[in-house]
């Protein structure tokens, strides 16, 4: 892999080009514009008169001048990339779109399967240029590169741990779908799938620059077709392949609390439907933390009263919670959980509605706050742990 300069020393191989040149006649505004095609930091005019002048340097044959030049032109003026110059950064990216791409063309039935094979090589090809140029041999001497799955264990790999996750399970779906049948559960995977691309997307960009990024060149995919709610139902109710569920359950193993939640493992949105009439009803996708997304949770939350979804007031979580973990579980104690693990705000607080919607619930009219049931269970494995119980006991928030 050769390097780009980023400063303004000639190459001996520009010097002989431009030398090469010169004896053909050349215009040193040409060679300039012609030496300066792809290069991080141009040279100038100086640069192509101290060639000329020079006497020990020896031109470039006609083949040598041809070559140059073929690869000047194929040199992309939008990414900065060139094949010969960049051929694993340029893989990379065609790598991406083709996995979006095939994953998005509606005759394709074997989607997860292409997808997980092109976007693996990919990511190879973008870590590959990432060691490389930082000195590390990516070839072993039986001629072997650097895995991916090698590269994601590596102390100085760049990418974050949930990235990381989505990789070994884009890993471990590859392997399964090459050879055994799926059914119609290719998009079961579409959560980690848009994941993957998000991560490419900032990954190369943060790595090696804004100008190659994948936003310009892919769009949203156009469909011709809708799926109505009963089809969609329908899909829902297969039961998943016995093969299909191990490897479903196998990569949630992996994950530790929270990580299944990150969009950097699997990409997830709100949506709701926009009223309209049958004949023109649509989704509409909003992001959760959007003031639509709160108003929709809040609507929904409204299904069932709130006395059926928080049924228990302070004294019934004490009592419950000291029956079932047989500590001394107090009111203080109760009043020190609630802040350490942030269910509720403290009390004063200009929005004592910011609960943790799982856990706890505030009453505007009463001004008070009931607790579900899940948060007793919470509690319960909190400090069923000698260590966590002590820190409980210690902490004041």
């Amino acid at each position: 892999m050769t390097i780009k300069l980023s400063g303004t020393t000639l190459t001996p191989l520009e010097k002989s080009v431009i030398k090469a040149l010169i004896n053909d006649g050349w215009r040193n505004q040409d060679i300039q514009t012609l030496i300066n095609t792809g290069r991080v930091a141009s040279i100038n005019f100086g640069r192509i008169s101290g060639v000329k002048k020079a006497t020990n340097i020896i031109p470039a044959t006609k083949q040598q001048v041809d070559i140059f030049r073929h690869k000047k032109l194929l040199f992309d003026h939008i990414t900065g990339l060139c094949p010969f110059e960049d051929e694993r950064l340029v893989r990379a990216r065609e790598a991406m779109i083709l996995a979006v791409e095939l994953f998005n063309t509606p005759r394709i039935e074997f989607k997860a399967g292409v997808f997980s094979m092109l976007a693996n090589v990919a990511w190879t090809y973008l870590l590959h240029e990432f060691y490389q140029r930082r000195g590390v041999l990516i070839v072993n001497k039986e001629g072997h590169s650097l895995a991916l799955s090698q590269m994601l264990v590596h102390n100085d790999c760049p990418l974050s741990k949930s990235c990381k996750q989505n990789l070994m399970a884009l890993k471990d779906i590859r392997d399964v779908v090459e050879h055994r049948t799926i059914g119609p559960f290719d998009l079961n995977w579409l959560p980690m799938f848009q994941a993957t691309c998000l991560n490419f997307e900032k990954v190369i960009t943060d790595l090696f620059g804004q100008k190659l990024t994948l936003g310009r060149d892919l769009g949203f995919s156009l469909q011709f077709a809708k799926l109505t709610t009963a089809e969609i139902a329908t899909l829902q109710g297969y039961d998943l392949p016995e093969h299909i569920a191990a490897l479903d359950a196998s990569l949630a193993a992996r994950l530790d609390a929270g990580d299944a939640d990150n969009l950097e493992y699997q990409f997830k949105v709100v949506y709701t439907l926009t009223s309209a009439s049958k004949a023109k009803s649509h989704f509409q996708f909003i992001q959760p933390e959007s003031s639509e997304g709160k108003e929709i949770q809040n609507v929904l939350i409204k299904y069932k009263p709130a006395i059926d979804l928080y049924p228990l007031k302070i004294k019934d979580v004490i009592d419950s919670v000291s029956q079932s973990s047989g500590r001394n579980f107090t009111r203080d104690t109760h009043q020190r959980a609630w802040k350490k693990y942030n269910a509720r705000p403290k009390t004063g607080s200009t929005d004592p509605g910011a609960t943790n919607k799982e856990f706890c619930f505030y009453h505007q009219p009463f001004k008070s706050y009931t607790y579900s049931r899940s948060w007793v269970d919470y509690l319960i494995n909190q400090i069923s742990d000698d260590d966590e119980w002590s820190a409980l006991c210690r902490f004041y928030g």
